[in-house]
């Protein structure tokens, strides 16, 4: 699990250094989303930044220096561009400037891989597939490379015309969490979405006046980008649909302060429960003297795993129809043994037994 080096100083009342801190753990936490890790050299650096000692300028170039000059790398050696990557979008998340645009999710990019790649703020002009592991090996299917730069305006004049005017803060995440997925999905370059996408939402969300300087992003950067892939995944053979669930629990912790949980394995299509946690005495508390059938039992053991369940996550783990499980949580819930806490779409299961 990722150790952040940098805790004490978001903790800190001091602005500045609080700031600074909360721009470096997430620039470093973020290069997990790649299977990257920086530095100790990196992480020495960044700190000499946050007390001041050395400006991000100064920071940018001694890293650059140290891999001139100093650093043995091999080919297969990605601590260089780890190392590179991160100072940027520390350099990125310091400052105040921001667009929204096309343009500035393009010069993001750009901006944090020139030099590395040699695609650095260009829109890729070849469909692509990934095999992911919360699905098992299978991929999402990416935007359409002939039509990359039309599908990302599309979504960028679509969403300066949304008026969050009025709306609670349930269903500004829930937009929110679609926004950022279907930007997500289009995938417009060849490598450094993720980090790229993160950073730019990141810059918006503050836009729109949320703070969003809390360490979330740098401890579940993985989490979030395995949040977008099952955002953007559907198999209705195996009875996978779509689902933002999970990204917008990711938000509420980000943004409202939340605790939920955030776990790797509640995201896995095939994984999303816990086996080792049964619906017994020991291990859930169900008193004695309640029966439940085998559907019932697996519907308490997904709501007491995860409470932001679906009802065709519920199916896929119980291998039943939907209206099985329809149908089985109304009797729970007639014997007030389960219920259920906010709107459908957003709310979540408590399991009261």
């Amino acid at each position: 699990m990722y150790q952040d080096p940098f805790k004490e100083y978001i903790k800190q009342s001091e602005p500045n250094k609080r700031d600074k801190g909360y721009a470096w753990s997430t620039a470093i936490g973020l290069q997990a989303v790649d299977g990257l890790k920086p530095s100790e050299h990196l992480v020495k650096t960044a700190i000499e930044n946050i007390e001041g000692y050395i400006t991000m300028e100064d920071a940018e170039k001694q890293i650059n220096s140290y891999y001139e000059t100093t650093a043995k790398i091999t080919e297969a050696d990605r601590t260089e561009e780890a190392d590179k990557v991160s100072v940027r979008i520390a350099s990125i998340l310091s400052e105040k400037a921001f667009t929204f645009s096309p343009s500035e999710y393009i010069g993001i990019h750009k901006k944090l891989f020139w030099g590395i790649y040699n695609h650095a703020g260009k829109i890729r002009d070849v469909n692509i597939t990934k095999k992911e592991w919360v699905l098992d090996g299978e991929t999402v299917l990416y935007g359409n490379a002939a039509v990359l730069r039309q599908t990302l305006a599309y979504d960028f004049e679509q969403e300066k015309k949304f008026s969050y005017k009025g709306l609670s803060q349930d269903e500004i995440i829930a937009h929110l969490a679609l926004f950022i997925a279907r930007l997500w999905q289009i995938h417009i370059f060849g490598e450094g979405n993720t980090r790229t996408t993160a950073v730019f939402f990141i810059k918006y969300l503050r836009s729109l006046g949320y703070d969003a300087t809390n360490d979330i992003f740098a401890e579940n950067s993985w989490y979030f980008r395995n949040a977008l892939v099952r955002a953007n995944y559907t198999n209705l053979k195996k009875n996978i649909h779509e689902t933002t669930v999970y990204l917008e629990k990711f938000l509420r912790n980000l943004l409202l302060g939340e605790t939920n949980e955030l776990k790797n394995r509640h995201l896995h299509i095939h994984a999303l429960f816990d086996e080792n946690v049964g619906v017994n005495d020991k291990n859930v508390g169900v008193n004695v003297g309640v029966k439940l059938n085998q559907t019932q039992s697996k519907i308490v053991k997904c709501m007491k795993n995860s409470p932001y369940s679906t009802i065709g996550e519920m199916a896929e783990y119980a291998g039943v129809e939907t209206r099985t499980i329809e149908r089985n949580i109304k009797i729970l819930k007639e014997k007030g043994l389960i219920d259920r806490v906010g709107a459908d779409k957003n709310g979540h299961w408590i399991v009261k037994i």
